[in-house]
């Protein structure tokens, strides 16, 4: 995915999803790569049928799989193992606490696959290990900005250096509203097409004030004023005014931008002297929110405007 992948020496350290993995053979092999969330039980692949075999995916033997192997003749389960660790197979996991034959140990050894075993069940393993495998190999991408929660809308202001960005979400803040992340914002993509954004743990809850210096968000105005992560829900870009720049003044053209193959809704707003960025920007997240009810302010307009010129009668012609 991307380029991204995980060693297995990685999923072996795993303590924060209960994973429980432990190493039984294979340590030449912890270096081996995963690059799929997707999991794999051989099944028929043990009976020498690998037409479908996916070696670069865990392979999990559970019960039935570990049962066959102990149930037909020694040199059957051998050369049942010998041909899966013929492929460049990345790990395989056994649950269930079971102890699995000595040949597929040393196979295994030989070959340079690692062998794992879990005491979680085949389906909760697999549960697990996708969820983790999900979560650790999905695109990232760190973007300079700053993430607040209005209104329940994720909204990520852009922006060059300088430009107030800060000091709007610190203004957001005194409204009741919610700072996710400052000055740089972690984003990863979600299945199927949601971007969460979150602050880098060194910098959490912080937030850089222009003449003020550093301020902790989070003790100044409690808990409730921050947020760990939030999907992003708009882009709010900050752009100096140009009085010879056009701007949108009727909001009919929806702008998107794309982050990491994800469209969101984009919206330019020029910051000039006495504009209240904080209302603006409230604003902007309760049209949001009324647009993914079903109506959208500006088109309406345009209908009302459209269906009362063409109602207007016309003049009366000169004969």
């Amino acid at each position: 995915m991307d380029g991204i992948s995980l060693s297995i020496q990685e999923i072996l350290n795993d303590s924060e999803y209960g994973l429980g993995l432990k190493l039984l053979a294979g340590q030449r092999g912890m270096g081996n790569r995963i690059a799929s969330p997707r999991i794999q039980k051989p099944g028929l692949a043990l009976s020498g049928y690998t037409e479908h075999l996916h070696p670069e995916r865990i392979q999990v033997l559970g019960n039935t799989e570990i049962s066959y192997l102990n149930q037909i003749d020694d040199r059957l389960a051998e050369e049942s193992i010998k041909t899966l660790c013929v492929f460049p197979i990345s790990c395989f996991i056994i649950t269930k606490g079971l102890l699995p034959p000595q040949c597929l140990l040393d196979m295994a050894e030989n070959a340079d696959i690692p062998v794992l075993g879990t005491p979680h069940q085949s389906s909760t393993f697999i549960s697990l290990i996708t969820k983790f495998l999900e979560e650790r190999l999905l695109p990232t991408t760190h973007l300079h900005g700053v993430l607040v929660d209005v209104l329940g809308v994720g909204i990520l202001l852009t922006g060059k250096s300088g430009i107030g960005k800060s000091e709007c979400a610190l203004d957001l803040v005194i409204r009741g509203h919610r700072l996710v992340a400052d000055d740089m914002v972690f984003i990863k993509k979600k299945v199927p097409a949601a971007l969460v954004g979150q602050a880098e743990e060194a910098i959490q809850h912080l937030m850089e004030i222009r003449g003020l210096g550093i301020i902790n968000v989070k003790d100044l105005y409690g808990v409730s004023s921050i947020r760990e992560k939030k999907i992003i829900d708009m882009v709010l870009e900050l752009v100096e005014w140009d009085p010879d720049q056009e701007y949108d003044r009727l909001g009919l053209d929806d702008r998107r931008e794309t982050i990491l193959g994800v469209e969101i809704p984009h919206i330019c707003i020029p910051v000039r002297p006495g504009r209240n960025l904080g209302s603006i920007i409230e604003v902007a997240a309760r049209n949001f929110l009324l647009k993914g009810m079903g109506y959208h302010s500006a088109r309406d307009f345009q209908e009302r405007l459209m269906s009362r010129i063409g109602a207007r009668p016309l003049g009366n012609e000169v004969e």
